[in-house]
């Protein structure tokens, strides 16, 4: 559906989020002409409501934003732009405008279940992954076992470098498992998600 620009005088707000991390980097105006030319040229333009006129994010910084998708709301009144920045967004210099680090977080987590799936599908010579894909669940789920003997012995010491390693390693192993057994990392957040109601 095509965006409506009547509701606040030819404008509707746009915000714009990283298709990487998930951040969101920044909230600007659109009038119907910045939009399509974001959608011509595949970099975000916006309307400057105290300049009065078109302005494609990175036309001075060399900061663009190119366009991966853009999605209207419910009421076709606002717009949601997932994009790909290609340095910092604010005019302070900072990653986003909020003053946030434009850092996948807890979202690297289904990058890292998407690369490992592509190792299991592809099976590529030298990958620690595709060797234990090729030795099956069970060397899998023993090797998620030692794994978790190894943070345990981890916990109980005081280096916080060791433990976190530890704890990095056995969430990659139970993602290489829940790959191996066709489960989605989703699925588990799914079951946690319905013991917290």
């Amino acid at each position: 559906m095509k965006p409506d620009f009547s509701k606040l005088d030819g404008l509707i707000p746009a915000v714009v989020q990283d298709s990487r991390t998930l951040k969101v980097l920044m909230v600007g105006f659109m009038n119907e002409e910045a939009y399509l030319i974001t959608k011509k040229n595949g970099k975000v333009t916006f309307y400057s409501r105290t300049r009065k006129k078109l302005w494609t994010k990175g036309e001075e910084s060399g900061n663009f934003l190119f366009v991966n998708k853009i999605i209207n709301d419910c009421d076709n009144d606002t717009l949601l732009i997932k994009v790909k920045p290609t340095g910092p967004v604010c005019h302070t210099g900072s990653d986003t405008c909020f003053d946030e680090k434009n850092k996948p977080g807890i979202s690297f987590l289904l990058k890292l279940e998407k690369i490992i799936k592509k190792r299991k599908k592809e099976m590529p010579e030298g990958s620690y992954t595709t060797k234990l894909f090729s030795k099956g669940v069970n060397k899998i789920a023993k090797k998620l076992g030692e794994e978790a003997v190894e943070l345990v012995i981890e916990a109980k010491d005081e280096n916080d470098e060791l433990f976190l390693n530890e704890a990095a390693d056995l969430l990659y192993h139970l993602q290489v498992l829940l790959v191996q057994r066709k489960i989605n990392l989703e699925e588990v957040v799914e079951v946690l998600e319905k013991r917290h109601k």
